[in-house]
Order: structure tokens, then C-alpha cells, then sequence
């Protein structure tokens, strides 16, 4: 009997429903020998072939393209176009749906006209797209999720390198601009007071818009971001919750599993993974030494 999920033809191996992402699916698929039809959609769609070669034949947008399907390689299918693959083998496919709304910020964000920046490719050879599509591969497969804030991340590099894999664009205009002391204070603070809950980068970058009197996109979040605390917003969140943690097991008295929810983790053992990746030491030692 298969105990995986069907879509149609293929089985899902792997799937982001249910995970909260914000503006991006994504689906580990194995597929049969044969045709597929796939219908189109309101979302742009990536298939990166993960795995054998197959031969295979598709056509999209009025176009044929055969050739031999090696590991990496992308399909770029925007909104709206249905098409047709068949393949001489079993494949395995990575395919991941970009929300129209997050593509088009990426756009604006690089200067880019978004009905010119997204179109039909195949067989697309990229070194960026592929390791963030790996990356967001092993978030699928993991036995415990990542922060939010992760999967945000990686869906607002997606679009960005997706854009600029189409049109050769540089790098925004504001790409070495930092936030403000104001801004870095607002979002320090209110990840302190919120380390317990579950952060999005949109929740972020409404709140450092309103604190620079300027709307603040996803993308340029994550650029002064980085710019400006020297790390990602997810990296941070996640230390300042590994300190929160230390700190309340050094003086609480709490259990752990308490401990591991009022910091923010989705649970002890995802408390001490984190712990012994950033530390080097697990709770159960650091609770030992204090006692």
C-alpha cells in the first residue's frame, strides 16, 4: 500500500501545507514515466529535477523544448500558462509556487517592470535559485521546522534571484543602506517582548516602515537587516531566543520544557538542537552545572 498523498499522478513525498509559509508552496513530487499535465495556476511556478537524468519533452506557451533532465535543472512557468511534460523515466520534482504579490515586490525592489521580469524557461541552469531550492528541500524533509521567519527568508531570496535570473538586474539601489538607530531600537524591542510568539518578516517590516514614516518591502527588510545587525533576521531571532533560554535555565528553576516554550521553541527537543548547534552544550548540561 502507498502511504504518501497523491496529486494526480504523482505522489507527494513532502509538502509546506500546513507549515504557515507566507507567499510560496512548495511540494517534493515523485512522477511516473509518461505525460503530465499541469494546469495553470495562480502562482508562478519552479520544477527543479532533483535526482537520475530522464529524457523528456514539455511544452508551454506555444513552445517545445526536449532534451535530457539533469539534477538542478529549473522549469520557469509563470501565472496562468498550463503545460505538458512526459518523461522516459520516474523523476523526482521540487516544485514550488511563488505567490504573485511577493514576486512582484521583488521586482519593483530591483527596479524591474514585473510583467517584463517573469517568463516562460526551461532547462534554466542557475547556482543561486538551485541553493535556495536545496535549502528549501531540506526544510521540507526536516524532522523539525524551521522558525517562520526561515521559510520567509528563503521565499524572499526565491523571488529576488528569480528576477534577477531573468533579467540580469543588479542589485537595488538601497542595497548598502542600513535601518536607523530608531528602526534597530523598535525591532529590538519588540522581538525581546516576542520571542514566545511567532514572528513573520512582514510583521517586521511593517513595524521598521512605520518607525522610518516609510513603507518598508519584505526584501529591503532583509537587506538592512543584515546591513545592519550583520546577520539575517531569522539568525538573529533564533539567538536571541538560545540567550532567553540560558538565561532562564541558569536562574529559573523551571523544567526545560517549559523553559523551551516561553523562548519561543517549538519544543524541548527543538530547544536543545538549537542549543547544542549555537553553544556547543545542551540544556540538560547547562541545568547540571547550575545545580
Amino acid at each position: 500500500m502507498n502511504d504518501h498523498p497523491q496529486a494526480g499522478s504523482a505522489t507527494i513525498l513532502a509538502t509546506s501545507r500546513g507549515r504557515g509559509w507566507r507567499g510560496l508552496e512548495a511540494e517534493l513530487l515523485r512522477i511516473p514515466p509518461g505525460r503530465t499535465h499541469i494546469a495553470g495556476t495562480p502562482y508562478h511556478r519552479l520544477g527543479i529535477h532533483v535526482g537520475r537524468p530522464v529524457r523528456a519533452q514539455c511544452r508551454c506557451d506555444g513552445r517545445e523544448h526536449r532534451r535530457l533532465q539533469k539534477h538542478g535543472d529549473i522549469d520557469v512557468v509563470p501565472a496562468g500558462l498550463d503545460g505538458v511534460w512526459e518523461d522516459d523515466g520516474e523523476c523526482m520534482i521540487l516544485r514550488l509556487k511563488i505567490s504573485k504579490d511577493l514576486f512582484h515586490q521583488a521586482a519593483i525592489d530591483l527596479g524591474r517592470d514585473p510583467a517584463e521580469a517573469m517568463a516562460p524557461k526551461f532547462q534554466l541552469r542557475d547556482q543561486r535559485l538551485e541553493a535556495i531550492a536545496w535549502a528549501l528541500k531540506a526544510e521540507l524533509e526536516a524532522d523539525e521546522p524551521s522558525d517562520h521567519l526561515y521559510a520567509d527568508t528563503l521565499a524572499t531570496a526565491l523571488a529576488l534571484r528569480l528576477v534577477e535570473a531573468g533579467s540580469g538586474s543588479s542589485r537595488p539601489a538601497d542595497a548598502g543602506r542600513a535601518l536607523s538607530p530608531r528602526q534597530k531600537r523598535i525591532l529590538t524591542d519588540y522581538i525581546e517582548d516576542n520571542l514566545d510568539a511567532l514572528l513573520s518578516l512582514a510583521e517586521l517590516a511593517g513595524l521598521a516602515g512605520l518607525a522610518g514614516l516609510a513603507g518598508l518591502s519584505l526584501s529591503r527588510l532583509k537587506t538592512q537587516f543584515r546591513n545592519s545587525f550583520g546577520i539575517p533576521p531569522h539568525q538573529y531571532v533564533m539567538q536571541r531566543r538560545v540567550s532567553r533560554a540560558e538565561a532562564l535555565i541558569r536562574t529559573s528553576g523551571l523544567p526545560l520544557s517549559q523553559i523551551a516554550l516561553a523562548a519561543g521553541f517549538a519544543h524541548q527537543s527543538h530547544m536543545a538542537n538549537s542549543m547544542k548547534r549555537l553553544l556547543g552544550i545542551s540544556p540538560g548540561t547547562i541545568a547540571r552545572l547550575v545545580n
